[in-house]
């Protein structure tokens, strides 16, 4: 299974071992920015593919999804994005981009601090043209036979305070948002989509499973 191109700007990475089965995702900006959303596998032809797009930035969206981000780091040239609670875990980074609450990297590409699957996770809202995209690490897990759920499970960092990132999260999205969600992990819920249709519908009717960890 390699890389799935899902729209003219956006694509999918297999899952990557380096990152507990997680996947990343890359989307290209309105203004040609290449958005790594957080790491993929660091193999021959993701670097083949990634080192052919424009120049972009590494968004972390969980402690589970930086993988090697550093040797990308170092491959791409690209700087790293990511909430300040996790900036400790990597302090040799080059080129390192921290935000607290609230960021945007540009319009219609803007972040919000949902703590949770660890305390600097966050999300990231594009809303660019036809585009209505949630992404939101492990957050949020696709569910079997459509929807999401939040995952109750030991590695949560704070369950409440996950269960309030979801509440500020409908909050702060624009009524009717978002189309679409792209979870970090769990795509084989899906059976063969990538995407979670109806998104703002989704978020609405979420319910809750138990992780099993």
């Amino acid at each position: 299974m390699g890389i799935c191109q899902l729209k003219n700007n956006l694509w999918v990475f297999p899952p990557s071992r380096d990152s507990a089965g997680g996947s990343a995702w890359l989307l290209q900006s309105a203004l040609g920015c290449a958005v790594l959303v957080d790491v993929p596998l660091l193999n021959d032809a993701n670097k083949a593919f990634l080192q052919a797009q424009p120049p972009g930035l590494i968004l972390l969206t969980h402690r589970g999804g930086h993988g090697q981000c550093q040797r990308w780091q170092e491959f791409l040239g690209w700087p790293v994005l990511l909430q300040e609670q996790e900036a400790y875990l990597l302090p040799t980074l080059q080129q390192r981009i921290c935000f607290s609450r609230n960021h945007s990297i540009e319009p219609g590409l803007n972040l919000l601090w949902t703590p949770g699957p660890s305390p600097g996770s966050c999300s990231l809202h594009w809303s660019q043209g036809s585009n209505d995209v949630l992404f939101c690490g492990r957050l949020l897990w696709p569910a079997v036979g459509g929807g999401v759920v939040l995952r109750r499970s030991n590695n949560n960092f704070h369950w409440p305070r996950l269960q309030r990132s979801v509440q500020q999260l409908e909050a702060w999205l624009p009524q009717g948002s978002p189309a679409q969600i792209a979870c970090a992990a769990g795509l084989g819920a899906l059976r063969g989509s990538k995407l979670i249709e109806q998104g703002a519908q989704a978020l609405q009717l979420r319910t809750t499973a138990n992780a099993g960890n």
